[in-house]
C-alpha cells in the first residue's frame, strides 16, 4: 500500500525500470479527480497518462480509479481514465448525498488578478456569514 500525494507519486514513478514502484502498483485511486481541471491537474493528468503507457506496454492491468464530490463532466473524465462507460463508470447524485449541496453562482468581471481574488473572497466570505446567519 502507497499512499501518497500526485506529485511525490510523480516523482517516484518517473524513471522506467523494472525496479520501479511504478511497476509494483495494481490500484491507482485519484482522490478530488476534479483537481484536473485546476494547477495541479498537470500531475494528475501526467500520472494516468504514464500509467496508461505502462499498462499498453507491459500488458499488466493497473486500475485507475478517480474520486469526487463535485463532477460535473465526470463523463468527460471517465473518458479520459480510459473508463468503460457501461461497465466501469459508477455516478452518484445528489440524492445520495448525507447533506444536501448548493451551488451559487456569482460573476467577478474585474481583471486584475489580484483585485479579481480579493473581490472573489470577500463575496464568498459574505455568503458563508449569511448563511451562518440564517
Amino acid at each position: 500500500l502507497l499512499v501518497t500525494t500526485p506529485e511525490k507519486y510523480d516523482v517516484i514513478t518517473r524513471k522506467g525500470g523494472d525496479g520501479s514502484l511504478g511497476t509494483l502498483v495494481s490500484l491507482i485511486i485519484i482522490d478530488e479527480v476534479h483537481l484536473l481541471a485546476d494547477d495541479r491537474g498537470a500531475v494528475i493528468e501526467t500520472i494516468v497518462s504514464r500509467t496508461q503507457r505502462y499498462v499498453e506496454s507491459s500488458q499488466r492491468l493497473v486500475r485507475l480509479v478517480g474520486l469526487s464530490a463535485t463532477l460535473p463532466n465526470y463523463k468527460d473524465v471517465a473518458l479520459f481514465l480510459g473508463v468503460n462507460p457501461r461497465t466501469g463508470l459508477h455516478f452518484f447524485g445528489p440524492e445520495y448525498r448525507p447533506v444536501p449541496l448548493e451551488q451559487t453562482f456569482i460573476g467577478v468581471t474585474e481583471k486584475n488578478r489580484t483585485k479579481k481574488l480579493e473581490s472573489m473572497n470577500k463575496l464568498a466570505f459574505e455568503k458563508v456569514i449569511k448563511a451562518l446567519d440564517n
